[in-house]
């Protein structure tokens, strides 16, 4: 059977590098299924859960937005944050969520803050928020994921 070879890195780290059936993005146009030999594309990734599939089990992350690129079945993602499941604060997201949605009610003087920011601040923390409590059994005897090399694909 035919695999993705996916690759998911931030600014800071790999995060999660292996062979997959199949994933779910959130795009700009929005969500997209990419099976093996799917036509090469590449577009703009936004705010949300990231689901890939890996042997029929679930591999999901919270996303902040970033960029795809698909061909010869592989995978690339640029993202500007990822967390898997397992890694996200479900307190300090929804802290995160409660301090931008204040500063969005507050504001009335426009220069004060950037809006622009402080709504992807909101977004990046609800799309936490969102994967955390819909895998929650995944923190607990989640699948082992771990990162393999170029060499072992």
């Amino acid at each position: 059977m035919t695999k993705i070879k996916l690759k998911i890195a931030t600014p800071e780290r790999v995060v999660l590098e292996d062979k997959i059936e199949q994933i779910t993005l959130p795009t700009a146009n929005g969500e997209i299924t990419i099976l093996p030999n799917h036509l090469p594309i590449v577009t703009s990734l936004k705010p949300g859960e990231i689901l890939a599939k890996k042997e029929g089990n679930d591999l999901p992350l919270a996303t902040s937005g970033g960029f795809i690129e698909f061909a010869d079945n592989q995978l690339t993602i640029l993202a500007d944050t990822a967390e898997r499941v397992e890694e996200i604060d479900e307190v300090r997201a929804e802290e995160g969520r409660t301090k931008a949605a204040k500063l969005l009610e507050q504001q009335q003087d426009k220069s004060e803050i950037d809006f622009t920011s402080v709504a992807a601040k909101l977004e990046k923390e609800l799309a936490r928020l969102k994967v955390s409590q819909k895998y929650s059994h995944l923190k607990k005897s989640g699948p082992q994921i771990k990162i393999i090399k170029d060499e072992d694909i």
